[in-house]
């Protein structure tokens, strides 16, 4: 059974899983349904049609399920779908989609949302991503599995985060960062290599590690063009799953360009 504070304001056409707070001056509003554990702290905002699993946990004065900003959005039905364990921390912000955009924002599992962080309309978030403080996601923006974006960055629409990629503070980025990559731009916004650190960290092996450096050198490192690159990791290479991944986000990458 949910627990609910009195002085909350909750609508009748919100559901509840087992064990879910909500505390003081909290507002829910419309379709929001939650799954078992989930707590929503004083003067949390969350707003649907939205879908939670279990486990959320929602900071005081965030706001979740906002509408869209976007001018062609005028009340349509539109939607957001959020998986467990994510924490939604101070005063950040994330919307639905928009019918264009296929009409729902996505948020998978375990990812940590910090303080003045923004996900805006259509944006789908893969799992084990951290979201810094003060940075910004534009509409249509896909962030892979164990991303971070540190702190006030700011991403272009419909660009891509690869999986593993890491983002310096203060980065702009208009094309896409490709997987396993660090990228920073306190000089000009360029790839300095792999996030070496991060994949040590979610246990890849010596191996692995080696096998993605040995790509990045080929990438950026060589005097080859990044198609010849490609052609060169499949040569030599192409026995690694990881560096495979690397080629495939490479090749589907064509609206926004490769940061190299």
């Amino acid at each position: 059974m949910a627990e609910i504070d009195p002085r909350a304001v909750v609508s009748t056409a919100a559901k509840f899983g087992k064990d879910v707070r909500v505390g003081a001056f909290a507002v829910i509003e419309g379709e929001v349904e939650f799954g078992e554990g989930c707590i929503v702290e004083p003067h949390a905002y969350i707003k649907g049609p939205s879908t939670f699993g279990r486990d959320n946990h929602f900071h005081s004065f965030c706001v979740v399920g906002d509408d869209p900003q976007d001018l062609t959005y005028t009340g349509q039905v539109v939607r957001l779908e959020v998986g467990d364990k994510n924490n939604f921390r101070e005063f950040c912000t994330v919307h639905r989609g928009t019918i264009k955009g296929g009409g729902v924002t996505r948020i998978g599992n375990n990812n940590l949302i910090m303080a003045y962080a923004h996900i805006g309309h259509d944006c789908q978030i893969g799992n084990s991503t951290v979201l810094i403080n003060g940075m910004q996601l534009a509409g249509h923006i896909i962030v892979e599995d164990f991303a971070t974006i540190s702190a006030n960055c700011l991403l272009h629409q419909f660009s891509r985060v690869g999986r593993f990629a890491y983002i310096g503070a203060g980065t702009i980025i208009t094309q896409d960062v490709p997987p396993f990559s660090k990228i920073v731009s306190s000089r000009d916004t360029r790839c300095y290599g792999i996030n070496k650190v991060g994949l040590e960290r979610n246990g890849f092996s010596p191996e692995r590690v080696k096998a993605v450096e040995q790509a990045y050198r080929l990438l950026l490192r060589s005097k080859l063009n990044t198609t010849q690159a490609v052609e060169k990791m499949r040569e030599t290479l192409g026995g690694s799953q990881d560096v495979q991944t690397l080629i495939e986000f490479i090749e589907s990458t064509a609206e926004r360009g490769l940061t190299k």
